[in-house]
């Protein structure tokens, strides 16, 4: 089974949307149930282009919710890098 980590930057990240869109008190369950199929198909999101064509995503629990994450084989480790609103003009799936 894949070894799942969350980067500081995305735990940061995910703080910052719980504020800034008041989401609510289980968010952090919610999240944690988005990501936890990649323990089992860790290329189970969607690659990325561009400066992010190292990884791939998947939505959170809203579909606004973007929770991008690197897989590599050799360690078989997903690392969540960031989690980002992907309505934002900044955002990972936005294009340049």
């Amino acid at each position: 089974m894949t070894r799942i980590l969350v980067a500081p930057a995305a735990t940061a990240d995910l703080e910052r949307l719980i504020l800034t869109h008041s989401l609510p008190p289980d968010t952090l369950g919610r999240v944690y149930r988005s990501i936890r199929p990649l323990a089992d198909f860790p290329l189970l999101g969607s690659p990325l282009e561009g400066r992010w064509h190292y990884y791939r995503f998947v939505l959170g629990p809203w579909r606004w919710m973007l929770i991008v994450y690197a897989y590599d084989s050799d360690t078989d480790l997903v690392a969540v890098v960031t989690i980002q609103d992907a309505r934002s003009s900044i955002a990972a799936t936005a294009t340049m």
